[in-house]
């Protein structure tokens, strides 16, 4: 079957719209010639794609620095079409803010990307301490390396879980990284018996996370909640408190998304 011109051109003109728009989320602000570079297109056609989204209200240019930054346009574009997300961030929200307080380190909630075996980074917390993990809204870090992932996984119909182990490609990121499907697995059944997941050392060197799923009215998990400590900074002594806390608070979330306990 022969290929439609004018559909490839409109495929690839929407790609360089998407790659202009990520490179613009990664940077915050940027110049013409790093956008071009970044999204592989030529300054002219890069130039034209800026201009319309500048006209559109979703980009905007500094007048002093000539660089060009994302407006909050996009953004409440988005808030609009994630409303099961935003629902999830507001109920989280106080118990997020429990652990925050209880063990001063870095809070994260996280939901699964939906065409991608990656978790989202949708809400955190800071740590109260200067050395802590740095995480930022939008991170995206895959499913077989994050305790948050494997607390993701663990309460997923198994078709979806093969299939999403099926299209992973298990990179090591890490001293500790799950590199093969049969260990990951292991961690998800172990996740599902413990009713928690953790993780050292197989996201970034020298960090340690404990992870919660968030379950909905049908037993599935919509999201979760990690606890991200520097290795040197865990109390191995308080590990049953941890655990304790972060189950508390994931029980009273999962009460309120309708999680009734005999799913």
């Amino acid at each position: 079957m022969a290929t439609n011109p004018q559909k490839s051109e409109n495929v690839a003109s929407v790609l360089k719209v998407f790659s202009v728009l990520e490179t613009l989320s990664e940077d915050r602000e940027a110049s013409l010639a790093a956008i071009a570079q970044r999204a592989m297109t030529s300054k002219s056609t890069t130039h034209r794609l800026l201009q319309t989204m500048v006209d559109l209200g979703y980009v905007h240019q500094d007048e002093e620095t000539e660089k060009y930054g994302l407006t909050m346009k996009l953004f409440s574009v988005a808030a609009r079409a994630v409303k099961q997300e935003s629902d999830l961030l507001h109920i989280a929200d106080a118990g997020m803010g429990k652990l925050a307080r209880s063990t001063g380190e870095t809070i994260n909630l996280g939901i699964m990307d939906d065409h991608d075996q990656r978790v989202v980074y949708v809400h955190s917390y800071p740590s109260a301490f200067n050395l802590s993990m740095k995480s930022t809204i939008g991170m995206r870090n895959p499913l077989h390396s994050t305790s948050l992932g494997k607390a993701l996984l663990s309460f997923r119909d198994e078709s979806e879980v093969e299939e999403r182990i099926s299209q992973m490609t298990f990179d090591k990121r890490a001293p500790n990284t799950i590199t093969t499907p049969e260990a990951l697995r292991e961690q998800i059944a172990l996740t599902r018996s413990n009713g928690f997941s953790e993780e050292i050392e197989e996201s970034e060197a020298g960090v340690r996370c404990m992870a919660v799923p968030l379950r909905n009215h049908l037993g599935k998990s919509v999201g979760a909640i990690s606890i991200a400590f520097p290795i040197f900074r865990f109390d191995e002594g308080r590990r049953g408190e941890y655990i304790h806390l972060l189950t508390s608070v994931a029980g009273d979330i999962s009460s309120q998304l309708g999680f009734t306990g005999d799913s």
